[in-house]
């Protein structure tokens, strides 16, 4: 699959959160190539910030795992395998699973119903192919579930986790029909949760977070294959 190479339209005031997206999704679709160097005067002329927020975004950008920096180098763009990246999933395939679980067991009557309520909204998004949207549906979807766990641990633990894959979750959106496959998804899970059926709704954000892998690890394949001579 041939990955879209847009050039990124930079704004004055971006924020450390907007540079940290824009500068993800550049290596994620291969358009900044592992071992390249990200020189912090270069990306703040470029995002027309101060070299302190590019240092704080870089910082994420290296929490992520998507950006290496050795003491007193520049930091360089790393190179983010398919066995890491299926790894990083597969953990977070296990927490999800965790979390619909406990969801199921003890979100309250109204945490039930504000999630079905969102859930069912998001059908317009997906209707209208509102694909910022969705993505930002998504994002408030698990959170949700993670905090109808009512477990301050594993919250922390997910969203750690969740962190770390954000720039590959969001490369599934790219691919045609995710939207709608996302959020029948969402439907088994939420579905389960109503009827506090622990074991399915497990198992069903288990499923949703192995599709995702599988959605987002083609982009990492593609720019594998780009980078062998």
């Amino acid at each position: 699959m041939k990955l879209a190479r847009k050039k990124e339209v930079i704004r004055s005031g971006t924020t450390v959160e907007q540079m940290v997206r824009a500068i993800a999704d550049l290596i994620i679709t291969g358009t900044m190539q592992p071992g390249e160097r990200l020189d912090e005067v270069s990306l703040a002329n470029r995002f027309e910030v101060s070299r302190t927020p590019v240092r704080e975004a870089l910082g994420q950008l290296c929490a992520i795992g998507l950006v290496g920096r050795e003491p007193n180098k520049s930091a360089v763009v790393t190179n983010v395998t398919q066995q890491h990246l299926a790894s990083m999933f597969e953990a977070m395939a296990e927490l999800e699973g965790i979390c619909a679980r406990l969801s199921a067991e003890r979100m309250t009557v109204d945490e039930r119903r504000m999630l079905e309520s969102e859930h069912k909204a998001s059908a317009r998004l997906v209707h209208r192919g509102a694909q910022d949207e969705y993505e930002a549906h998504n994002i408030e979807f698990h959170t949700r579930l993670y905090r109808g766990a009512h477990n301050d641990h594993v919250f922390e633990l997910v969203t750690q986790t969740r962190a770390r894959l954000a720039p590959f979750r969001r490369a599934q959106f790219r691919l045609p029909g995710r939207l709608l496959r996302s959020y029948e998804e969402h439907d088994a899970i939420v579905i389960a949760i109503l009827r506090a059926d622990a074991v399915n709704a497990s198992r069903a954000a288990y499923a949703h977070v192995a599709t995702v892998s599988d959605a987002s690890i083609v982009f990492a394949r593609d720019v594998e294959s780009a980078q062998r001579p």
